[in-house]
């Protein structure tokens, strides 16, 4: 399962003083695929993002699952899930699947990027079910170099508008020639809006 998430496409994802972002390569293959039609970022709630690396369906179960347990908690309790108790919630699922006869293990990785209490957040999910908060972390197939790009550049001062420069540029290095504006996808979540919201084509086309 570990090493299907290694063949998966690569994303990336930055805690900033003023938010926290995600950033993901969408690896289109066929020409005739409409770039915006293939997502790679989703949100979760209002105040909570996620990607995925490895068997995309397999992603997407966890984040439905994810989808569904935040509105149940904002529906009960009248407020925002807290990111932590998500993405116990997602690990302990994955963690069953590991132990399970006749099933087999989610073989994906996760990024959760979310705000809880003022504070930005973001956790990394493995196929066995464990958890690690990051300030910046990537996944999929470049993720040794993205991280070593990430550990000489990142800085804790990073403003979301520094952290969207570090990463397209970044997956630009890794990615090479293969690199195209339209494979990227991008979203954030300051610490004042709470709010998800996707990072425009426009913007990402200005950062490169």
């Amino acid at each position: 399962a570990k090493k299907t998430v290694k063949q998966g496409t690569s994303a990336l994802g930055i805690v900033c003083k003023d938010g926290v972002l995600l950033v993901a390569d969408k690896r289109i293959t066929e020409k005739l695929i409409i770039p915006a039609s293939v997502e790679k970022i989703f949100q979760v709630d209002e105040h909570i993002g996620v990607t995925a690396s490895g068997i995309l369906s397999d992603g997407r179960v966890l984040i439905e699952r994810a989808q569904l347990m935040a509105q149940q908690h904002r529906i009960t309790y009248d407020e925002p899930v807290d990111v932590i108790s998500l993405v116990k919630d997602i690990c302990d699922f994955k963690q069953f699947y590991t132990q399970v006869g006749g099933a087999r293990p989610f073989g994906v990785s996760l990024l959760f990027a979310g705000i809880t209490n003022g504070k930005p957040e973001m956790y990394m999910t493995d196929p066995t079910g464990i958890f690690f908060a990051y300030k910046a972390t990537a996944i999929g197939e470049a993720e040794t170099e993205l991280k070593d790009l990430l550990e000489k550049q990142y800085r804790d001062s990073m403003t979301i508008e520094d952290g969207m420069k570090l990463a397209v540029r970044a997956l630009k290095k890794v990615l090479g020639k293969d690199f195209d504006i339209e494979r990227i996808d991008g979203a954030y979540i300051t610490t004042k809006e709470c709010k998800f919201m996707k990072i425009s084509k426009d913007k990402l086309a200005k950062i490169v």
